[in-house]
């Protein structure tokens, strides 16, 4: 049974793949990004619309049997109280007026952990009534790929029903992630900070596959700092690296058939916007399960 569904901030489509992979099927997306567009249009159609949704009108958009929301985390996440920007936003209202105007069987919410300290959003997204909501958290990237990174999901449906918490399979090492023949350009930066340079906080977060370690959190604005996450590489002088956009891409579980037509310091901040792609099959399925029975 294939679902329709709805997704809103979609970025380059990380978190639709997997709902893609999952069965569902995306009847449209909505990303303000450009050049997420781009890159979304290339790899898995034309029916994401570049706008801001704030302007966008509920019934103007066709019915759905579910809506996902993986709207921005960066004034939720913890890294925000470093540059005092951890104040939350607005667009969990836009959200909750979609929900609230089209009212679809169910609906999904991905953000960071750090949501849970906004209480009025909170309240928002999961106190909705004549539905039932369940929230997991914190669900974590590791328990599929080799990737640290934290989420909070909200899952809303409007019959009784109890989604099963992904599985923890056999997560993806990162040594299968590394390429054969990785195309990275190396700053030369890099040695400063790791020889302890005084214009850096911290040294880089270096991670050895031959040790078993797993890379942590991909962010966005890795493209415009790349010496703050390195990987152990003997190939390389001083025995480490940056990480090139596809093994960026693996940590998120994209296969390597998905293409970045954009350049790539955008290619790394559209990886680091995205939702691991196991996620997104979780959650997919469990999506389809609930609309077989609903």
């Amino acid at each position: 049974m294939s679902i329709k569904i709805n997704s809103y901030f979609s970025g380059a489509g990380l978190m639709d793949v997997g709902l893609m992979q999952a069965g569902c099927q995306i009847q449209t997306a909505f990303e303000i990004d450009k050049n997420a567009c781009a890159t979304y249009r290339a790899n898995l159609g034309d029916h994401i619309t570049q706008v801001d949704i704030s302007q966008l009108l509920v019934t103007e958009q066709p019915d759905c049997d579910a809506m996902v929301f993986t709207y921005p985390c960066d004034k939720y996440a913890t890294s925000a109280d470093i540059h005092g920007t951890r104040t939350g936003d607005d667009l969990f209202l836009h959200a909750l007026r979609h929900l609230a105007l089209k009212r679809p069987k169910a609906y999904v919410v991905e953000n960071v952990m750090g949501m849970r300290k906004f209480p009025v959003v909170m309240e928002c997204l999961t106190k909705l009534p004549d539905y039932y909501i369940w929230c997991f958290a914190p669900v974590k990237a590791q328990w599929w790929l080799p990737q640290k990174r934290d989420r909070l999901i909200i899952f809303g449906t409007r019959t009784p029903f109890a989604p099963r918490p992904p599985v923890n399979t056999r997560p993806v090492s990162l040594a299968e992630i590394v390429e054969k023949d990785p195309q990275v350009s190396i700053p030369p930066s890099m040695f400063t900070r790791l020889n302890g340079g005084a214009n850096y906080r911290d040294k880089p977060i270096i991670s050895d596959p031959a040790r078993g370690d797993i890379a942590p959190c991909a962010v966005a604005h890795y493209g415009k700092d790349k010496t703050t996450r390195l990987l152990a590489d003997p190939r390389f002088k001083g025995g480490v690296r940056p990480y090139s956009v596809r093994e960026y891409a693996r940590l998120q579980g994209l296969p390597d058939s998905f293409s970045f037509p954009v350049a790539e310091s955008h290619a790394y901040k559209q990886i680091g916007n995205g939702v691991p792609v196991p996620l997104g099959r979780w959650l997919g399925g469990e999506l389809k399960r609930y609309c077989a029975t609903a």
